[in-house]
């Protein structure tokens, strides 16, 4: 079995030991993905040299092992962001699905001609143009929620919009991966229901940096990203209200998410399985649990800590480097510094920073209408997680130096 959690955090992720263009490698990517401590990657490689096997199907030794582990994962997920029933939790391929799997059918079945839907300025792409789609063949209408310049979002301007009527979903972030701002979910959330409004959380930034309690945030959807959290790419779960999940149709239809099926009639398997169609990513799950039970084992005080005395140290350096802008400087943001360089495009910032074994992320960042309400066409940004350290925040210093060197 996977090998207990060490003390020292860095040296459990192996990605973090390698040099890049003769440069220690400074990870500072980790809005975009996350790297796999060694528990998660032996969790992975367990399962599929011992117990690789289809769940649910099968009545021998390696089925049932797989069914336990792939079953226990689901209830590991719902334990850590406190939902009443694992049941709630529906395994998808990461938080765009999630929303897709919403808007198509919750918003298929409840979105009218002439409601609205209400998204933060802010918000990626994947919790605006799912809910586009959804309005569109409605005949109902998207509207954005105005942010601040320090990129928070502003609270009256949405209970002005609750207030007009006809708000059927407020679609907003946790945590925002372009500009770090923490949303105040618990406030939207019941801003939104006293007014008859659903609440989609896209939750992609929120799990690795934020506790999340779906019960006492009173949320109806939040959609999880298993590798923003530690965790394999290309999976991530869906958490619904038990009452919206039991009257939602189907997203997909297939083996494994049925009851019956003649030429006549088809019945539908109760939820969780009614969402999962065909052969799930059984590894998936086993990576996301163990991923979670990493987290919590470090202890999200720890994370938060550490995050947070980097992210500090980082603003401050930055903001002594001149002519450097930080975009979102809203108070209690997360570990997320994303800045512009008058001397030069974000994109030769980035390459110039990967020169120097720095990664970063440069470009949209799949958010263009924020971008386009702070005025820049790109951000630089530098994404902190608890195995980062001050050398790193060095590494990406000496290289934003050299950037203003070269184009000053």
């Amino acid at each position: 079995m996977p090998t207990k959690a060490p003390t020292d955090l860095r040296s459990q992720f192996p990605a973090l030991a390698q040099e890049v263009n003769g440069k220690p490698l400074a990870y500072l990517d980790n809005a975009s993905t996350t790297q796999r401590p060694a528990v998660v990657l032996e969790a992975m490689q367990c399962f599929y040299q011992h117990d690789n096997a289809n769940v649910h199907r099968g009545v021998h030794a390696l089925s049932q092992r797989a069914t336990d582990e792939f079953d226990a994962a689901r209830s590991t997920v719902a334990k850590f962001i406190h939902a009443s029933n694992a049941n709630s939790v529906i395994f998808t391929k990461g938080c765009t699905e999630s929303i897709n799997l919403v808007a198509a059918t919750w918003g298929f079945q409840n979105i009218r001609e002439g409601d609205r839907v209400l998204v933060s300025t802010m918000e990626h792409h994947a919790n605006i143009v799912p809910w586009q789609v959804a309005t569109e063949r409605a005949g109902a209408v998207v509207e954005p929620v105005p942010i601040f310049d320090d990129c928070s979002l502003d609270m009256e301007a949405l209970e002005s919009m609750l207030k007009k009527g006809r708000a059927k979903v407020v679609a907003v972030k946790h945590v925002c991966n372009a500009s770090g701002t923490v949303n105040p979910i618990g406030e939207i959330t019941k801003l939104a229901h006293e007014h008859g409004a659903v609440v989609m959380i896209d939750g992609a930034q929120g799990l690795a940096h934020q506790a999340v309690d779906v019960q006492a945030l009173d949320v109806d959807f939040y959609s999880i990203a298993s590798h923003k959290v530690y965790g394999p790419m290309g999976f991530g779960a869906l958490y619904g209200k038990p009452e919206h999940l039991e009257g939602m149709p189907p997203y997909q239809t297939g083996g494994g998410m049925i009851r019956s099926v003649s030429f006549e009639e088809t019945i539908y398997a109760a939820v969780p399985d009614k969402f999962e169609p065909g052969t799930p990513n059984v590894a998936g799950a086993i990576g996301l649990a163990r991923a979670l039970d990493w987290v919590t084992e470090v202890g999200l005080d720890r994370i938060q800590a550490v995050e947070h005395e980097l992210g500090r140290s980082c603003t401050e350096q930055l903001q002594d480097v001149p002519g450097v802008r930080i975009i979102g400087t809203a108070p209690g943001k997360a570990s997320i510094v994303s800045f512009v360089m008058e001397q030069a495009h974000p994109h030769d910032v980035g390459t110039i920073l990967d020169s120097e074994g720095v990664a970063v992320r440069t470009g949209q960042h799949c958010c263009h209408p924020l971008l386009d309400r702070m005025g820049v066409p790109a951000t630089t940004r530098a994404s902190i997680s608890v195995y980062n350290n001050e050398e790193d925040i060095d590494s990406l210093m000496r290289g934003v130096k050299r950037v203003a060197q070269l184009f000053g």
